[in-house]
């Protein structure tokens, strides 16, 4: 039975059963086996891209320390590895200059044998990210953060859309709802999850609502969505009651916490606990949209090659 089509009862009667029958009923959605698939796919370009001379290579820019991103870059490499894409780290110490930067990424960006570059966040406060991203050609861009890449979902061109948005896009038609007319709430309204989201989702006929930090009653919009997106870096912001029964809960938060035992762990923005109770769907956290985020970049990354491919071609025959 769908997550959406869950009857519930309010008999007192039922109470008991009902609090059994949802914690039996929610699902996880597996997040590594969606990853798993894509890059199957993904597998077999990157081959195709071989065979006819193509070989897609990845380079990761770094600047200054950062665990987290460091956990992300390896992460990446693994699966790059895993599907035959080439992978290269280029790290740069925190002091680096904006020109040095550009600089860097300008070489990268005219270098036949590099077919997407990623430039890791967060970086240090005096580089403007915008900027950055703004340098890196936009048929290199496989994180899908160029201005010119967010601007396309606009317009439903969606093939090389910022990963973590396309991602947890991809997790919620995983359910198998249909997301026409479908009801979605998003709270977080970042330039690169929040708003792509938001804009993926209308392009498959979702009719969306967007909260962010101005919003009054987050918990009025939640609890009419028959799906929620959560993406704001603050841990358990989402709970149960503020749900609708049999909703789909997409957690893109990552938030590391300290235990009581003094060990950290990752968990994301909704309380799992609660949520998983009401939720007829919810991607756990680690194990949701992270692994199909990475998954989506090796996508990406694929795509990047083929259109540069395409576009070599094209002022190849053209000069002759």
């Amino acid at each position: 039975m769908r997550a959406t089509e869950r009857h519930w009862t309010d008999s007192p009667s039922m109470s008991a059963n009902l609090n059994q029958q949802a914690i039996a009923d929610y699902r996880d959605i597996n997040g590594k086996a969606v990853a798993s698939a894509i890059l199957s796919q993904v597998s077999i370009d990157v081959s195709g891209l071989q065979s006819s001379g193509w070989q897609p290579r990845l380079v990761s820019i770094r600047i200054g320390e950062h665990p987290s991103a460091d956990l992300y870059i390896r992460n990446q490499e693994r699966a790059a590895q895993k599907v035959g894409i080439g992978f290269e780290r280029r790290n740069f110490p925190s002091e680096i200059s904006e020109l040095e930067v550009r600089a860097a990424i300008m070489n990268l960006n005219v270098d036949p044998g590099v077919t997407g570059i990623i430039l890791q966040r967060p970086v240090p406060e005096h580089l403007p990210i915008q900027q950055l991203q703004s340098t890196i050609a936009p048929l290199k861009d496989v994180e899908g953060m160029h201005p010119a890449s967010i601007g396309n979902i606009v317009y439903r061109n969606i093939e090389l859309g910022p990963c973590t948005a396309m991602a947890a896009v991809e997790l919620l038609k995983e359910t198998g709802v249909s997301l026409q007319g479908l009801e979605v709430t998003v709270i977080g309204h970042s330039e690169i999850v929040g708003k792509p989201i938001a804009f993926l989702l209308m392009a498959e006929g979702a009719t969306v609502t967007v909260c962010h930090h101005m919003t009054r009653e987050v918990a009025i919009h939640t609890r009419r969505a028959d799906a929620v997106f959560v993406a704001v870096g603050q841990p358990g912001l989402l709970k149960g009651d503020m749900l609708k029964p049999g909703a789909v809960v997409i957690d893109i938060g990552i938030n590391q916490i300290e235990s009581e035992n003094g060990q950290s762990r990752v968990v994301g923005d909704c309380d799992y606990d609660t949520c998983r109770e009401v939720a007829g769907w919810i991607t756990p956290v680690p194990g949701g949209v992270g692994p199909v985020t990475v998954a989506v970049l090796m996508r990406n990354t694929v795509v990047a090659a083929q259109r540069l491919q395409a576009s070599y071609s094209d002022q190849f025959s053209n000069h002759h």
